[in-house]
């Protein structure tokens, strides 16, 4: 990207450009663990606000852009460059992650004034960093937006409106409540969480069992409707028939849902709740209807495949993604597609992206969590557990919404991309003060973005060029030792099956960017072992590979792969060890830095580990041998101290040359965790 004042960038260049003495890299001897460490805790909670101009998609197990920041500083070759808070450090470097994920790298390095180069073999993070690097000016994007939204809205605006109960007015929807339909021997019943939907100081608004009527009070006073009765999620089992209740799985997902509460907020009148009247039901119709007529093409490209979390949604057979999307939902993107069609280049990527995004807010996965007065609108979104979860009250989202609401599509662009932007020109850093806050910094000169080439000649001529290749890569089209630095966050063995996960778009944005992107996928490509196994896996054969082209373009002498990671499991750690021996790497320092909010879910399983290794390896004949003594126990009753002995007990595998079995053998001897009846458990 080139900065709109020439004066600008003269006076950025003059402040990042390195001193041409080269030194010995910093981050080989040292690096600011605590100071790091400090920045992570604050951002590990909002991360999507400390880089939002990242964040314009989602997808999973990112790290912190202030962790990945120091990395980078500490590579530059000019020590006056390597503070956190001077702005470049890395002109004229060329920087790689050739699995990219969600881009923390690419952003972090071109903001200090690297070329980089990324790849992935998901497409979603390929296009996700074409949007986000490439310039395009805000008002651009405003415009495209607002004459989308205006036409969007005004061909939908029907299906999504509601009147309000004290004044007759016609509003837009905010969301519909429904329960779920289920069984027993005596007929149906409708499940959901709670009676009460709302607490508001002394009132509590609630839904009666029997009525389904919505109202003040410990109870209502209206006669019981002909509606199935409403029964909460903790009650499994008939008192009639003694049947324990079960899912009406001959019937498609969406269908599995009964409407039971209408919500929106009225100017005059405020925020209500209603059941669903006449007009309400009738929208719901008409919808349904229209769903019959909707053409996206062969359904089979829909059909939901067997995979380590897609498996919860076969399991309950829903076999396609078409299922999980309300009727009012699919016209929602039935008419998206077809107005974005009339958009072009980066514009139309940023928009396409942004429409895909709001899918995690508008499914019929997504459940309730509005009942406190200061979570009027709260949402449970889909990968809010990083796998897919199935509610008792699930939550229609109103994504043409125009008021301020989760979720929906207006709320979205200011979040995703109004923010994005505006930070990505003038970059806040934050400074942690000796009283516990923190503080913003502005960092002068520096710009999230750059300018896209297609080839390596291209990305040498160019400052700040980024070049985006999505394919597997084990085998990259770069020449030989022409990396200066690789910069990545492998995936973490079978912890995250992301690339299942983000099916749930691909199918869509496969509609949404039909020529501008090639959405193949190859499952066999990506490096995540589905099952801890103690032999061999895809992972290992694959990161190896990886990490063998690592060794191949990266740079002899000063070249260094830095990447950062943690895993309980000792088959993770035997396999990472292995990878990196066959592709010729050694340990020259690591490091340790906080990583994880403590009640991240995706880490839930693993005991929270809250810490991260920072691995900074370089080619054997760049790497002294014998750094590394043996490592005779691992302690796994801290993750701070766990993480950084099982780095230590990596580099001292890598300087050996003991076979693979044994390698595992020692891993599993040293890794031994304790189970909750006190015994070692493997």
């Amino acid at each position: 990207m080139k900065p709109t004042s020439t004066t600008h960038q003269l006076a950025f260049d003059g402040l990042y450009r390195s001193s041409e003495v080269e030194e010995r890299l910093g981050i080989d001897d040292a690096f600011p663990e605590r100071f790091a460490d400090e920045l992570s805790r604050w951002e590990v909670f909002n991360k999507h606000l400390y880089r939002p101009n990242t964040y314009l998609h989602k997808w999973w197990a990112r790290r912190c852009g202030s962790t990945f920041r120091a990395i980078l500083k500490q590579l530059s070759s000019d020590p006056a460059r390597r503070d956190y808070y001077a702005p470049g450090g890395l002109a004229g470097k060329v920087v790689l992650d050739p699995m990219m994920g969600g881009g923390t790298t690419l952003h972090e390095a071109i903001r200090l004034g690297a070329s980089v180069i990324g790849a992935d073999v998901d497409p979603i993070p390929v296009a996700q960093a074409r949007a986000t690097l490439s310039h395009v000016p805000l008002e651009e994007l405003q415009v495209a937006f607002d004459r989308f939204f205006v036409a969007l809205y005004g061909e939908l605006k029907t299906y999504f409106q509601t009147g309000c109960p004290h004044c007759d007015r016609t509003l837009d929807l905010q969301y519909t409540l429904y329960g779920l339909r289920r069984r027993c021997g005596c007929g149906e019943v409708v499940q959901i969480d709670q009676y009460e939907l709302r607490y508001e100081g002394e009132r509590v608004i609630r839904i009666a069992p029997d009525s389904w009527q919505i109202g003040d009070g410990p109870t209502l006073a209206t006669p019981p409707s002909q509606r199935p009765r409403l029964v909460l999620k903790a009650e499994t089992t008939c008192p009639n028939c003694g049947e324990k209740y079960r899912d009406l799985l001959d019937v498609p997902f969406y269908a599995r849902y009964v409407p039971v509460a209408v919500v929106a907020d009225c100017p005059e009148h405020g925020l209500f709740f209603k059941s669903p009247d006449v007009t309400d039901l009738a929208r719901l119709r008409a919808a349904d209807e229209e769903r019959r007529r909707l053409d996206f093409g062969d359904p089979a490209d829909f059909a939901i495949m067997d995979g380590p979390k897609s498996r919860d949604l076969r399991n309950r057979n829903i076999t396609s993604y078409l299922d999980v999307f309300s009727s009012r939902q699919l016209l929602y993107l039935s008419h998206a597609i077809r107005l974005l069609a009339g958009e072009q280049g980066v514009v139309k990527l940023n928009l396409a992206l942004l429409i895909s995004t709001s899918l995690e807010f508008n499914a019929m996965l997504c459940g309730y969590k509005g009942w406190f007065k200061n979570r009027p609108g709260a949402i449970r979104h889909v990968f809010g557990l990083h796998a897919y979860s199935f509610q008792y009250t699930a939550l229609e989202n109103n994504p043409i919404n125009r008021g301020e609401s989760s979720g929906n599509l207006q709320q979205l662009f200011r979040d995703r991309i109004v923010r994005g932007r505006k930070w990505a020109v003038a970059p806040i850093e934050r400074r942690v003060e000796p009283n516990g806050t923190t503080r913003p910094i502005h960092i002068p000169g520096e710009l999230d973005g750059g300018s896209e080439v297609f080839s390596q000649a291209d990305l040498t001529n160019r400052d700040q060029a980024f070049w985006l290749l999505h394919r597997d890569a084990r085998s990259l089209p770069i020449t030989e030792h022409s990396v200066d630095f690789i910069v990545t966050d492998p995936p973490y063995y079978d912890s995250v099956q992301y690339s299942d996960l983000a099916a749930f778009f691909r199918v869509w944005l496969a509609r949404l960017l039909p020529a501008e992107v090639d959405w193949r996928y190859e499952e066999a490509d990506s490096a995540v072992a589905t099952k801890a196994a103690d032999n061999d896996t895809g992972f290992m054969a694959v990161l190896a590979g990886i990490f063998r082209e690592c060794g191949r373009v990266l740079k002899p002498g000063g070249g260094r792969m830095v990447f950062t990671f943690h895993h309980w499991d000792p088959n993770a750690w035997a396999e990472l060890t292995l990878a990196l021996r066959a592709a010729g790497f050694r340990l020259i320092n690591r490091y340790v830095v906080f990583s994880e909010n403590p009640i991240s879910v995706h880490i839930n399983n693993l005991n929270s580990i809250k810490h991260d290794a920072i691995l900074v390896l370089a080619l054997d004949e760049d790497a002294a041998p014998g750094r590394w003594q043996p490592v005779e126990h691992i302690d796994t009753s801290d993750s701070e101290i766990f993480c950084r002995q099982c780095a230590a007990a990596l580099g001292w595998l890598l300087d050996g040359d003991a076979p693979p079995p044994d390698v595992r053998a020692t891993w599993k001897r040293l890794i031994q965790r304790e189970g909750s009846n006190g015994k070692k458990r493997k």
